[in-house]
């Protein structure tokens, strides 16, 4: 057999999960590994899908009123000091910038681990009046955080992101703009990526360092682990007050003005991968695709068949994002193998007999059905078939999240649920940290949040048995 005919296979998806995980990202060209440890190369084809949801996102945060801005990357260490909470919550994760050229700096830089500090200072300088209010302002950005254990996408010491950060007028404005952007988050990975979200509150102990409450989307991989996809966090005055945000208020008096800081990363192309990937390797939702239809001429060489491929292509792409294989090098079963590893929705298959009726072979790649469809009727067909492809994703991940949620009433059947069912495990819970972090002393398993749609499994906290009213969801993590 030549060695162009087949892909390099991959690692089984249920025997080592994290191999799997890392053999996409290198092989599917997402991402590759750099000479400074902990720091990935995003590939262009891993760029493109975050361009995607870049694009989607940016487009509903102009929705809001939302405009972008850009601060630096280096903080003064003076002003990472101002909120203690704050600083100490993110002192383990800071690089920091000692050295200009050949000049030891009088202050260290902070290189930024995120820009609550950064905003803050340039909000108390351009605020005067509540007329003045809202700013709502957002920057797309790198940032920084010394990571201990890094892996692609999900934990890299750098990585990509925007963050929104507001202030307002009345702590009721704040604290619906909070829910308001975390809804937005729920829409970009429910609609764009097709993973369903759990909506909730964090508990104390998991909020951002310096925020009053911090509100999550919750999402769970293919493996029954958690993944944090997007939060939102209201300050109230934390920040403004040791910050000076003053302005005067409608009835001229000096008041401090209310604050959110709201944000997404790179890892939510982490969150595709794991949510929706196979043993042939990623499959990406047809609206977050940069390719979303990939034409394969078959017997390439043979008359007519380049040139049928190459109308098609010219059909197609004025609706479609459509990518044209011509390569010659390799076999057309390589070909259908790699482009099944990059996840492209829909591959249309194309030789010499299919010409001569007026046909192409249409293959889903969330399903592997293969499809003889008229070359007439393709271009309407496409659209409906797309949109079922992402529907039929979203759904697949939604019956895993019914598959792997449990419920607990004591320890023993958490312990069970959680080494032979992974996945999250609803129980209830006393409000004590204690409980909490014996919780994850003893599973490993951590609250994911407080959902917005409370259960009353029982009266009685799963880990201590006293008196209960909140229903937690727990799991492990990413």
């Amino acid at each position: 057999m030549n060695n162009k005919d087949f892909v390099k296979e991959i690692t089984n998806i249920d025997e080592d999960f994290a191999r799997w995980y890392t053999d996409i990202v290198i092989k599917a060209e997402l991402a590759d590994y750099t000479a400074a440890k902990g720091f990935i190369a995003i590939r262009p084809y891993g760029y493109a899908i975050w361009e995607n949801i870049q694009k989607y996102a940016d487009n509903e945060f102009k929705k809001h009123g939302i405009k972008n801005i850009s601060m630096p990357v280096l903080i003064p260490e003076n002003l990472l000091q101002k909120e203690k909470d704050h600083v100490e919550g993110f002192a383990p994760e800071v690089a920091w910038v000692t050295v200009g050229g050949e000049e030891k700096l009088e202050e260290r830089l902070c290189v930024r681990p995120t820009s609550e500090t950064m905003f803050s200072t340039m909000y108390s300088k351009w605020l005067t009046s509540w007329r003045d209010l809202p700013y709502l302002y957002n920057q797309w950005c790198n940032v920084i955080r010394w990571e201990k254990e890094t892996r692609p996408f999900l934990r890299s010491r750098e990585f990509l992101w925007q963050e929104g950060h507001t202030i307002h007028e009345t702590d009721e404005e704040a604290k619906k703009f909070t829910l308001d952007m975390l809804n937005v988050y729920a829409d970009i990975i429910e609609n764009l990526l097709a993973i369903p979200v759990l909506r909730g509150k964090k508990t104390e102990k998991e909020q951002f360092a310096g925020a009053d409450s911090t509100y999550t989307v919750e999402t769970l991989m293919h493996d029954g682990r958690a993944l944090q996809a997007g939060t939102s966090h209201y300050f109230g005055q934390n920040f403004s007050k040791p910050f000076n945000i003053k302005f005067q208020n409608r009835e001229g008096k000096e008041e401090y003005a209310y604050q959110t800081s709201w944000g997404i990363s790179t890892r939510l192309i982490g969150a595709v991968i794991m949510a929706h990937g196979d043993n042939r390797g990623l499959k990406l939702p047809p609206k977050v695709a940069p390719i979303q239809v990939v034409i394969v001429p078959v017997a390439m060489h043979k008359e007519g068949v380049k040139e049928k491929a190459e109308e098609l292509y010219n059909i197609l792409s004025k609706k479609y994002k459509v990518e044209l294989d011509k390569r010659d090098q390799y076999s057309p079963g390589y070909k259908f193998n790699d482009w099944e590893m990059r996840g492209v929705p829909i591959r249309l298959e194309i030789g010499p007999r299919d010409i001569e009726n007026n046909k192409c072979v249409l293959v889903r790649r969330d399903t592997a059905e293969k499809i003889e469809i008229n070359l007439n009727e393709l271009e309407d067909n496409l659209e409906t078939i797309l949109e079922d492809i992402q529907k039929t994703m979203y759904n697949e991940c939604k019956k895993n999240v019914e598959d792997r949620t449990t419920i607990a009433t004591n320890m023993d059947e958490f312990i069970t649920n959680i080494n032979e069912h992974q996945g999250y495990i609803k129980a209830m819970w006393c409000g004590d940290k204690e409980c909490e972090e014996k919780i994850h002393d003893i599973t490993g398993a951590k609250s994911r949040c407080i959902p917005f749609e409370q259960e009353e499994l029982s009266n009685k906290c799963v880990c201590c048995g006293k008196q209960a009213d909140k229903m937690v969801i727990w799991g492990r993590q990413y």
